[in-house]
């Protein structure tokens, strides 16, 4: 009985050749569970602060442009 050498098919060589390293999608597997298992633990927990709420409704928490002319960038270059 004769042995045949066995070539690999031009698809499969293409496929071998773009397909991640092993290690990475074990990585990216990894992170998948750890998300899932981590937002699970989150989502048993609960809120953290179930009563919490802001006691001022219409004051914005920072006034952007503090009193300096619109355009400003903090540089000292440009007109004085």
């Amino acid at each position: 009985m004769t042995d045949r050498p066995q070539y690999p098919t031009l698809t499969i060589t293409a496929l071998k050749r773009w397909a991640p390293p092993p290690a990475l999608a074990g990585f990216v597997a990894l992170l998948i569970v750890m998300f899932g298992a981590a937002y699970a633990v989150g989502a048993s927990a609960g809120p953290v602060a179930p009563g919490m709420r802001s006691t001022e409704v219409e004051s914005p928490g920072f006034v952007g442009d503090l009193g300096r002319p619109h355009g400003h960038t903090g540089g000292t270059g440009g007109t004085r």
